[in-house]
């Protein structure tokens, strides 16, 4: 059967030059990076060279780059160590958040390590309302502000500058969870005012398992992890070498290839959106879907009511069409989508999340959307 993957928000194939560059290092190169011999200071600079060209990548300084295990561990360790070494309590974010910075910071919340948590308000498109950003901030208080760049499920896009520029007429500590447009969109952090930038190898064509932090100089947080003085005492744990070699392979490939990779995936994403309102009644989507306002490699469609909603995803799934019903980390969850619900969309219409890559196809999308007209055909209300 026909497969068409078009969940690459979840998460994106490995390219094969970054497969290359991991076998190499699996094949030739096994001493402990935090070893003094030989063997180990090979890795030692295998692990800084990659630290090197990600820092190059966003204009930052190595020491501003901290290896993770992946967005979740650098999205907790940005929110609980900048809260915690700052005695910050009073945290803003929004209701669309993922749940690695939206349960965090309900935690801390529950626990007493903040005393107020605000959330800014958002339009039916997903779009912050920096007015009301503004105004939350207007205390004697320092706050620290959780926007993510682009939303995982919708795809809309926060204004990172302007974002960064109201967090410093306040002093406000700024976290920006990229996870979905690392390698998509640049980013020169010495123009973001962003204190905290996080990266998943693996939504770019890297590995799983790991990911990187982005702590601008001016910032001094504790560890959340102890146990060695690895990252320069800041993550303890032996660094996963292959995952940081290929993570820094893949970003490099990324930013080479940037502009044809949105070109060729913007019009892709262009091609179903025109097809599905030609070819389904009723249609609509999710999120803001102009070209400016919304990451180029999600799109959410809102389906017509119909007969056995819940089971369209598998449907799809049946048709040989690899799609997502919202952010994939709720996936299995029977309380729907927090961001559906934050926006309020119509609980009646089923949402289907389409993401590309730089290798969907066009011929894949004709097959996705003759799929999608059938099974809403076999499933249409009576």
């Amino acid at each position: 059967m026909k497969r068409v993957y078009l969940d690459n928000a979840a998460t994106t194939p490995l390219d094969p030059a970054v497969i290359a560059e991991m076998t190499n290092v699996m094949e030739n190169y096994f001493g402990n990076p935090s070893a003094i011999h030989a063997l180990g200071r090979e890795v030692r600079t295998l692990v800084e060279k990659a630290r090197k060209t990600v820092a190059n990548l966003l204009n930052a300084s190595p020491s501003e780059i901290f290896f993770t295990s992946g967005g979740t561990e650098a999205d907790n360790t940005a929110i609980r160590c900048g809260i915690s070494a700052y005695g910050i309590k009073h945290a803003i974010t929004s209701k669309i958040e993922h749940h690695a910075v939206e349960h965090t910071l309900n935690m801390m919340l529950k626990n007493g390590e903040i005393d107020k948590l605000s959330f800014v308000n958002i339009d039916k498109k997903g779009n912050v309302d920096l007015e009301h950003l503004e105004s939350l901030l207007q205390s004697n208080e320092r706050s620290f502000v959780s926007l993510m760049h682009a939303n995982n499920e919708l795809g809309t896009l926060t204004d990172m500058i302007k974002v960064g520029d109201i967090c410093e007429k306040y002093n406000a500590i700024y976290h920006a969870d990229t996870v979905q447009t690392m390698g998509h969109y640049p980013h020169n952090v010495r123009e973001l005012k962003a204190h905290f930038i996080v990266c998943a190898a693996h939504k770019l064509h890297g590995p799983k398992g790991v990911g990187f932090l982005y702590v601008n100089s001016n910032i001094k947080i504790p560890p959340m992890i102890y146990g060695g003085a690895q990252e320069r005492n800041m993550r303890g744990g032996t660094e996963n070498v292959y995952g940081i070699v290929g993570l820094a392979k893949a970003l490099e490939i990324a930013y080479a290839e940037m502009e044809q990779h949105q070109n060729h995936i913007q019009g892709l994403k262009n091609y179903l959106k025109e097809q599905l309102i030609a070819e389904v009644p009723g249609i609509s989507f999710n999120g803001e879907t102009a070209t400016d306002k919304s990451l180029y490699t999600v799109l959410n469609v809102s389906f017509p009511e119909m007969d056995m909603a819940d089971m369209l995803l598998f449907n799809l799934d049946i048709n040989g069409i690899c799609a997502s019903g919202g952010s994939a980390c709720s996936s299995g969850s029977n309380i729907g989508s927090h961001v559906l619900n934050g926006i309020n969309a119509d609980p009646n219409r089923p949402s289907v999340r389409f993401s590309f890559s730089k290798y969907t196809t066009k011929e894949e999308l004709d097959y996705v959307i003759e799929k999608v007209k059938m099974v809403v055909k076999q499933n249409a209300l009576a």
